[in-house]
C-alpha cells in the first residue's frame, strides 16, 4: 500500500519538475533540452533522486551544475505545489538509457550483428528498409 503511494508521489514529482525546470533562468538550463527519465523517492519522503537525460551530451556536465544549484528553488516550489508534510530533498542524476536504448535499437537493426531466428526470413525486406 505504502508502495503505491510512493509511486504516485513520484510520479507527481516528476510532473511537477518538468514544468518547474522552463521557470528555471539558468543559462546552463535554457541551452539544451532536459528529460526527467525517472524519479525515486525515499520511503521516508526525505529525499528523491531525479534521474536526468540531456539531449546535448557535450552539455551535460554544465547542466548538472545547472540544475544541482537550482535545486533549493525547485524544492521550494516543489513543496508549494505538492502540499507534503516534508519536501524531499533533490539529487539530481544523469542518466544515460535514453542513449543507452538506442544503441541497442540501432545494433538490432543491423543485419551483420543480428542475424534471422529463421534462415529462410534472412531475404525478406520490410516496407521501411530499401534493398
Amino acid at each position: 500500500m505504502a508502495s503505491n503511494r510512493i509511486g504516485r508521489i513520484n510520479e507527481e514529482i516528476q510532473r511537477e519538475l518538468s514544468a518547474l525546470l522552463r521557470t528555471v533562468k539558468d543559462p546552463r538550463l535554457q541551452s539544451g533540452l532536459i528529460t526527467i527519465t525517472h524519479v525515486d523517492t525515499t520511503s521516508d519522503l526525505r529525499y528523491a533522486r531525479i534521474y536526468v537525460s540531456a539531449l546535448d551530451k557535450s552539455k551535460e556536465k554544465d547542466m548538472m551544475r545547472g540544475l544541482r544549484s537550482a535545486a533549493g528553488y525547485l524544492r521550494r516550489e516543489l513543496g508549494t505545489a505538492l502540499q507534503l508534510r516534508y519536501t524531499p530533498e533533490l539529487q539530481f542524476i544523469a542518466d544515460d538509457s535514453i542513449e543507452k536504448g538506442a544503441h541497442i535499437l540501432e545494433m538490432l537493426r543491423d543485419p551483420d550483428v543480428v542475424k534471422p531466428a529463421n534462415p529462410a526470413n534472412a531475404d525478406i525486406v520490410l516496407d521501411d528498409e530499401e534493398a
